[in-house]
């Protein structure tokens, strides 16, 4: 065909967002890609919809909150907590899907094995493809089993490259064209701790390593200090704003990735304007699905890699608890336990997991004993390396039980380390005053 051909196929499915949606038949299974791979006008569009009936919709981020919708005709399902969603989640609107990130499209397909697919895409190009643009992710390896593909063209939809990452107009069942700015993501700001930790974790950096960088502003604030470093790589879920100034600094080269030589790798990508610019028809990032970037296969061929994610408690035995709060669930796992199991397969692999000393204005110590009553674990006891505070870091691999109570107790905040270390005496974990235990 040529891109005459192409482009007649184009303006047959080119429609409106209210035609588009009525291809969606009761009981189907709705998936959408990350925010801001979520097309918005089919989203606004969906209730004009009369025949929605038993119904899910999928969503991962989401850019705005849930439809108002009965569940009975559209039951809304979060694939990761967040500000959009959480609330409506705690009242029962939105249900959850526990996931690791790497698992995300074999659950979907689970679930529906011919899924309809909807997502703002790039500008169709000369071949007569649409790329999936910031988020291939869990929809990338979707796209062979869809039964119905419904696309939102944006021109602001950087173009991207990478597995997967191209949707062709033969497959697509209709599409809208919407020009709008992509939900931009505002840059964190950096508490005195955040830099602090970013600090620590960016002297474990060596040149040439590959970084892995989490959610949050605590691994955001270890690009602050990586300005220095030499040749490094990124192999990471999410692509963050700062990669833009490490690249413009020279500081990423990717040359040193057997992997993945000269490429920046990641699934999926929030941030500004500039951000997004970057990316498009930039042939130095490859956008993978998420179970290719999160695989434990593939991030075992990662040599060097440092692995940099956010937890909100640990307790003395190394669980962490990185997605609930007093018990009531706030986030997801991710890619946390991915890149934590991941990392130690690699050569000279370092999984880092940060977190503040303390939580509500320095009332709470986040070093802990147990984890609360309720809290989830999302990285096991077994697969933790080394936690960092602002007071320094514990390195857990290869320590015992009472080892691992002390390297954390001298990374908690002082004004907790005495009633801590009481605790621990208390669960036999550590020896009072180096009194010897008799054996009754």
């Amino acid at each position: 065909m040529t891109i005459t051909d192409y482009k007649k196929l184009y303006e047959e499915k080119l429609t409106t967002p209210e035609k588009a949606v009525q291809l969606v038949e009761p009981g189907e299974e709705i998936i959408f890609p990350i925010n801001p791979g979520e097309p918005p006008a089919l989203l606004e569009a969906l209730p004009e919809n009369k025949n929605l009936e038993g119904n899910y919709l999928h969503r991962m981020l989401p850019s705005s909150g849930p439809l108002d919708l009965p569940p009975s005709k559209l039951k809304q399902v979060s694939i990761f907590l967040s500000g959009a969603d959480r609330k409506y989640y705690q009242k029962g609107f939105v249900d959850f899907l526990p996931n690791h990130f790497s698992d995300i499209p074999s659950l979907l397909l689970q679930r529906s094995a011919h899924p309809v697919i909807m997502a703002t895409v790039s500008p169709m190009d000369e071949n007569g493809n649409f790329s999936l643009g910031t988020s291939p992710s869990y929809v990338a390896p979707l796209i062979e089993h869809a039964k119905t593909i419904i696309l939102e063209v944006n021109e602001n939809m950087p173009r991207t490259f990478g597995a997967k990452n191209n949707i062709h107009i033969s497959q697509v069942a209709a599409l809208v064209e919407n020009t709008v700015d992509l939900p931009e993501l505002p840059t964190p700001h950096l508490k005195e701790k955040d830099l602090a930790i970013g600090k620590i974790i960016a002297d474990t950096v060596k040149d040439g390593d590959t970084v892995q960088i989490g959610f949050g502003s605590m691994p955001n604030a270890v690009m602050e200090y990586l300005m220095d470093k030499k040749d490094l790589g990124v192999y990471s879920e999410m692509l963050p704003d700062k990669i833009v100034d490490l690249y413009e600094k020279g500081v990423v080269t990717n040359k040193n990735n057997p992997a993945y030589p000269n490429k920046t790798v990641s699934t999926f990508a929030i941030g500004s304007k500039k951000l997004y610019e970057f990316m498009n028809n930039n042939e130095d990032i490859l956008m993978l699905p998420c179970d290719e970037t999160n695989g434990l296969l593939n991030i075992a061929k990662v040599d060097n890699l440092v692995s940099i994610n956010s937890s909100v408690e640990v307790d003395f035995y190394g669980q962490c608890n990185s997605e609930s709060v007093q018990g009531k669930l706030y986030s997801s796992t991710g890619g946390q336990a991915d890149f934590t199991k991941g990392v130690r397969l690699t050569k000279d692999g370092r999984g880092i997991i940060c977190l503040y000393s303390t939580a509500k204005n320095d009332e709470i110590s986040t070093i802990v004993p147990e984890l609360a009553h309720g809290s989830i674990v999302s990285t096991s006891k077994n697969d933790v390396d080394t936690v960092v505070t602002e007071y320094g870091k514990a390195e857990l691999i290869g320590k015992t039980f009472g080892e691992r109570a002390e390297a954390l107790i001298n990374i908690a905040h002082p004004k907790f380390r005495d009633e801590l270390r009481r605790r621990a005496i208390e669960k036999n974990l550590i020896v009072e005053d180096e009194k010897e235990p008799v054996l009754q």
